[in-house]
């Protein structure tokens, strides 16, 4: 039955992306002029070796040293300028070209997941770690192997044309992207905040995520495209009695229920429809020890979703104030904390549109238009520095009983999918530098 149905839901995903192509305007242009696609043609064994690599050596977020390494020293090569260390483990390269012109950027996340694997591969891996006090498996069950690998090809082709570049790319590698070990802090927010577009600030970035549509398939959206995540924590207060007098107390529990119900109105009767879909789901309710005895106090925790900086404001405030007024309804009270998590991954409309020729030169009537997804992405942060375009790159199998979601620990990439994701690098990093 789990089975079924993670493969239920890559179906599903899968089919809605289908649905909704985008018709390439250009179809018989090709992807990259001869000299530069012979290139990309040169560097995909290495492309396809690393990313093997890193599938089977994966380290946790903030704990990439291995894998922060291997790619240093691959820039090194290039001759580029490179800054490792960077909120703990990131990597920054700087590849100025010969001739004047704008800063691009280019980003791929480079931490597995606590995830024992389970797919049947030559390279799979077999690495266990401590996390949070258990001893667990790490695997690329998001796929960060292949961003790394891909953003490394497309790091080599640019390089060999550097004299010809007129502008400057930056290639970021970020760590934890999947969250921060616990009482650390990692990730693109970090990145920034220990200055990477200080010195340099970009005039846009660019990043990919693999997902399981059909392998070689893009698929991007103009504005939001992955919802924002925050959590939340509510405790309600009640007053403890005898489970047989319940009159003589405040049941915590009675009103924690009607919280949990309260809240379901806020998406589906509280904020506009038209303007954006969003989710608030409370995870987990803990309270009580015994049968016949009303605690004194319930803890909620759950996660709010929305594709929409206002709405999420909007969120915010009428979660708090659900939960407050119904518990003073019953005599209790309510404490409610809202922690606030990665915001909405927004594609920037004018630079989408200026790009999608780009992506439909490189996979032609493949590129599709993507659906709102419901998953975060701390790309949002630099997205809400410079102009930003986030996409997805399929890489599911032509066999069903072999797609899975991201975060499964059978998710298992097409390899085929690694040539265009190198060329749809590649070619925005260049087109956006020769301009218009």
């Amino acid at each position: 039955m789990k089975k079924m149905l993670l493969l239920s839901a890559a179906t599903v995903l899968v089919t809605n992306i289908v649905m909704a192509p985008v018709h390439a305007q250009n179809p018989s242009q090709p992807a990259l002029p001869d000299n530069v696609q012979a290139r990309v043609d040169d560097v995909m064994p290495d492309v396809v070796a690393w990313r093997r690599d890193f599938h089977q050596h994966p380290e946790l977020g903030n704990r990439e040293f291995r894998t922060a390494g291997i790619i240093a020293e691959h820039l090194e090569s290039l001759g580029m300028e490179v800054e490792t260390g960077i909120a703990h483990t990131g990597v920054v390269g700087v590849l100025r070209g010969g001739q004047p012109g704008p800063v691009v950027a280019l980003r791929a996340d480079m931490d597995a997941l606590p995830v024992e694997e389970r797919v049947d591969l030559p390279f799979a891996s077999q690495v266990t770690t401590q996390y949070n006090g258990q001893e667990v498996g790490v695997m690329h069950a998001c796929g960060h192997d292949n961003h790394m690998a891909i953003l490394m090809g497309a790091a080599s082709v640019l390089a060999g044309m550097q004299a010809e570049l007129p502008g400057t790319v930056m290639f970021i590698f970020q760590p934890a992207e999947e969250g921060a070990p616990e009482g650390e802090e990692g990730g693109a927010e970090l990145m920034l905040a220990e200055g990477i577009f200080d010195a340099m600030r970009p005039d846009a970035v660019f990043g990919l995520h693999v997902w399981p549509i059909p392998a070689g398939v893009i698929a991007v959206r103009e504005g939001g495209t992955m919802a924002s995540s925050d959590s939340f924590s509510i405790t309600v207060q009640g007053q403890q009695t005898h489970g047989a007098a319940p009159w003589a107390g405040i049941d915590p529990i009675v009103v924690a229920s009607q919280i949990v119900m309260g809240l379901q109105t806020i998406p589906s009767r509280q904020l506009n429809a038209t303007t954006t879909p969003s989710i608030v789901t409370v995870g987990a309710i803990n309270g009580g020890l015994r049968s016949n005895i009303i605690p004194d106090s319930v803890e909620m925790i759950g996660t709010l979703r929305t594709f929409d900086a206002d709405t999420r404001t909007q969120i915010h405030q009428r979660v708090t104030r659900t939960a407050e007024q119904i518990a003073a309804s019953a005599g209790a009270t309510a404490e409610v904390e809202i922690n606030l998590g990665y915001p909405v991954t927004a594609n920037d409309p004018d630079l989408t549109r200026a790009m999608q020729p780009t992506l439909q030169r490189v996979v032609g009537d493949r590129l599709t238009e993507s659906p709102l997804i419901t998953g975060a992405e701390d790309f949002s942060y630099y997205a809400n520095e410079v102009p930003g375009m986030f996409f997805f790159l399929g890489i599911a199998a032509d066999d069903p009983e072999m797609v899975y979601p991201n975060h499964s620990p059978f998710f298992y990439a097409d390899e085929s999918a690694l040539p265009v994701g190198v060329q749809a690098m590649t070619a925005l990093a260049l087109d956006f530098l020769s301009g218009p």
